[in-house]
Order: structure tokens, then sequence, then C-alpha cells
């Protein structure tokens, strides 16, 4: 009976030391796609938990995990272009955390929503203006891919500096006022009129042109079929037409035939 008591008594003890120990090294899980920012008494320390179970000690430290995935805002923002124009752009960015500064960025910035309403938000609004000033409204229209990719370059080093890396960055929608509408609208069908009446000027000038060649080389043709005519091949011509007769020219007096010299005869 003793021995029973002694024998529940250590069970106890064991388990009770048990749960102190489960209690003083408790264990934290960093799930995948996150990172752990480990602090000691509220100190962000150099070390980052990676994916996987992890042990710490309790009240002493304490763990901020951070998504290091792949998110995704949407950003309208409002901008002037070199011609003054007001342009207005729907940007969609996808970034993510650095990795291996998640604790730099949670003891400077903190976790994910101060990152994209601290940094994020306004870098893009900057840059965007910054970069559309550049260009005009039809530079912006024709030369997208390169204002693209001049947002693009500008913010992933501005967000760099905040340990936050640009995957992808879209200009979704890019329009402008409709007062600019209708003069592009205006200019361009102030060029297709233009373009027209040229084509049709054009026409009429070449057509005037083919009509002078036109004279021009029946001119010749006439000058050149009169160079050639000359008495010695008139007369020569009148011969191979002759059919040997020679014509009778009937007066009041009496018939008498036509002397060939004088019927071939040129002044």
């Amino acid at each position: 009976m003793i021995k029973n008591k002694t024998f529940n008594s250590a069970g106890k003890l064991t388990a009770l030391l048990f749960l102190i120990t489960l209690f003083l090294t408790p264990c934290v899980i960093v799930n995948a796609g996150e990172r752990g920012v480990l602090m000691k008494f509220g100190e962000v320390q150099n070390q980052i938990l990676g994916e996987g179970l992890h042990l710490i000690i309790p009240v002493v430290n304490t763990v901020k995990k951070l998504s290091i995935r792949v998110q995704k805002q949407e950003i309208s923002a409002e901008a002037s272009s070199k011609d003054l124009q007001n342009v207005f752009a729907d940007v969609a960015l996808n970034w993510h955390i650095i990795p291996q500064e998640a604790n730099v960025i949670f003891q400077e910035i903190g976790d994910e929503q101060a990152v994209v309403m601290r940094i994020i938000n306004p870098a893009v609004e900057e840059v965007l203006k910054a970069v559309i000033a550049k260009y005009t409204a039809e530079e912006i229209i024709t030369k997208r891919g390169e204002v693209k990719g001049a947002v693009d370059d500008a913010l992933s080093t501005r967000l760099g500096n905040y340990h936050v890396a640009v995957d992808d960055i879209s200009l979704v929608h890019v329009h402008f006022s409709e007062r600019f509408g209708e003069a592009v609208e205006a200019k361009q069908i102030a060029e297709q009129e233009a373009k027209r009446a040229e084509f049709i000027a054009l026409r009429a000038t070449k057509e005037a042109e083919a009509k002078v060649n036109l004279a021009k080389g029946e001119a010749e043709a006439h000058r050149l079929l009169r160079d050639g005519l000359t008495p010695e091949i008139l007369q020569r011509q009148a011969i191979e037409k002759w059919n040997g007769k020679l014509p009778l020219i009937v007066n009041k007096e009496a018939p008498k035939l036509l002397n060939l010299s004088e019927f071939l005869k040129f002044d």
C-alpha cells in the first residue's frame, strides 16, 4: 500500500516536471511561405527562423511571423504628363518581402500591412508621377512598354531600399481626361482628312502628268511621221497603191488621160 502511494506520488511529480519543462521550453511552428522574426524581451534578433519547428525560451523569446509569398497590391494614381495632361493609371504590383531581411523590415517598418500602407502605396504613386512627367500624353500611349519599364526599374530600386522585392508591375489601365480624349479624336479625324486630301491631290497631279505625257507622245509621233513623209516616200506609196490604170478626167471638151507625172507631182 505504501509502495503504491510512493509510486503514485512519483508519477505525479514526473508529470508535473514534464509539464513545467514543456511550459518552459515551448515550440513555435513557422509555416511554409513564412519567416519567423525572433525577439528577446521585445528586441529583434539577427536570427531568422525558417520553415519548421523551433524551440524558444518562454517569456524571454517571442516570434513574429511574416509572409514571404508573392502578394498583389492594386493602386490607382493620378499624375501629369510632360505636356501637362492629367493621367489616371491603375497599377497592379506583385511584391514580396526579401526572406533574409525579414527581421530588418519588421524592425524598421512592421508587418505586411504596415509595409503596404507606409512603403508600397506612397512609393508607387511617387514613382508613377516622376516617370509620367517625362513623357507627353501621346508618348504614354505609343510608348507604353517603355513607360512600364521605367516604372518597374524605378520602383524596384526604391522598394529594394526597404527590403521589398518587385516581382512584376502592370499598368492595367491608363486613361486621360474627357477633354483630352475629344482632342485626340479630333486630331485623328483631321489627320485622316489631310491624308485623304493629299491623296486626291497626288492622284490629280499624276493624272495631269499622264495626260501631258500622252499629248507629248502623240505630238512627237505626228512630228516624226510628218518629218518622215518626204516627196519621194509619198510618190513611192502612190505608185505602190496604183492599180495600173490611168485615171480619166472628163471635161466639157473631150476625155483626157491624166499625166502620171503630174498626178505624182508635189509642191
